[in-house]
């Protein structure tokens, strides 16, 4: 089959580029200032303190995680990398549920937002760690139209589709398998949406793996194919907090976005169709700034950001930074790199302390931020953006990858 669409590149060649464009990243004054003091201090503490030792610490844990309503087992996954990061993953909706990882003076925290047992995710919840599709964002009215057939989806987003409909790959129990290699601990969910299920065409394949390399890294790997031409678009859903889920709110994290452009959207957050520039606007994060340094420029109820933005690619479908997230109080630092051309930025605005986390402690509004990087929202209706549409017999291919340190 040939290989289409986001990335057309392999895995190995993923790697390359992603080791090639750190080494640019690490001139950059302040970035090189860490890498040159702060980053060999933390690396050689943290590896002495909490050295991987195969022989105690498994870098894979299997344990029972409850059932569905109809029956079905749920199993969690625990990853160790050799640095003492650990991550978790359900099968129930390929969901990251857990992600520990050191402050700047070594200390592990819980950076994600979740619950600790299965009852809340089954219960419906804003999509807290889960893999989001099968087209993540919105399609507007619920419907689109491809090889001359109108397809009709479920709107649950108002006038819109939204994550994948009603009951999207976020509700779905995948099944696993450790893929581990010398690189880190890996689990692999793979799942088959039949042909019309949520309304999309197609029977589609997907295998989403996670794996927590010993470079401090999360890297989530898409692959699907399909028997029929269809829409894609998938991407995780998680709520950052990086000093800690259920730490307050995230509106002293100093973002920076690789993004100089976004796609306006209407009062429904569907794109216009237009792509605009962030300069002198209350989206820009061209250079760091805390999430709320533009808080009351902010229209809209409840208000907060929530808008795609167009990540400066070099080359289209390869490795690129897109944001870079620090917490000054705990010097946690998140970089995304991804394949694909778009991210979304999501603060969280309906939380309302309704929802009691892992921690005992209630997620209030800002209480944890999105990066959900992905293709742009209503493409398949929207000819002028970066094509969704993955055609029969060639294969859907997309990486997105967290990296962590502390300075």
């Amino acid at each position: 089959m040939e290989s289409r669409g986001f990335p057309r590149k392999g895995a190995q060649f993923i790697d390359m580029k992603l080791n090639s464009f750190l080494p640019t990243l690490q001139v950059l004054p302040l970035v090189g200032l860490f890498f040159l003091t702060g980053c060999s201090t933390y690396q050689g503490r943290w590896q002495h303190e909490h050295q991987f030792n195969a022989n105690t610490t498994p870098m894979i844990e299997k344990a029972d995680f409850g059932s569905t309503p109809e029956g079905q087992p749920i199993e969690i996954y625990t990853l160790v990398n050799r640095n003492g990061l650990r991550a978790k993953v359900m099968t129930y909706g390929a969901t990251l549920t857990e992600l520990h990882v050191p402050d700047r003076g070594g200390r592990l925290a819980d950076i994600v937002l979740g619950f600790n047992k299965p009852e809340p995710y089954l219960k419906g919840h804003p999509f807290f760690g889960s893999t989001t599709g099968r087209y993540a964002n919105r399609i507007a009215k619920g419907r689109f139209t491809l090889n001359g057939v109108t397809y009709k989806l479920a709107v649950n987003n108002g006038p819109n589709s939204l994550h994948g409909g009603i009951k999207g790959l976020d509700k779905r129990v995948w099944s696993a398998r450790d893929v581990s290699s010398p690189n880190g601990a890996a689990i692999a969910f793979s799942y088959t949406s039949p042909d019309g299920e949520e309304g999309y065409p197609g029977n589609l394949e997907m295998t989403v793996t996670y794996t927590l390399t010993h470079a401090d890294e999360l890297r989530i790997d898409y692959v699907a194919t399909t028997d029929k031409d269809t829409v894609i678009n998938l991407t995780n859903h998680s709520y950052f907090n990086l000093a800690g889920e259920g730490e307050g709110d995230v509106l002293k994290h100093v973002l920076k976005l690789n993004a100089d452009r976004f796609t306006p959207p209407d009062d429904t957050l569907i794109p216009t169709g237009d792509v605009a520039s962030v300069r002198g606007t209350v989206l820009d994060f061209t250079s760091p700034l805390p999430i709320g340094a533009r808080w009351n420029e902010i229209k809209g109820s409840p208000g907060g950001y929530d808008h795609n933005y167009v990540i400066n690619q070099i080359r289209a479908d390869e490795l690129t930074l897109a944001a870079d997230v620090q917490e000054p109080g705990s010097g946690r630092w998140m970089q995304i790199f991804t394949t694909e051309p778009g991210v979304q930025l999501y603060t969280g605005n309906f939380l309302d302390g309704s929802l009691t986390g892992k921690s005992g402690r209630a997620y209030g509004k800002n209480g944890g931020f999105c990066l959900e990087t992905q293709h742009y929202p209503d493409s398949p209706n929207k000819p002028q953006f970066p094509s969704t549409v993955l055609k029969a017999g060639e294969s859907y291919r997309s990486t997105t990858i967290h990296k962590f340190s502390a300075k």
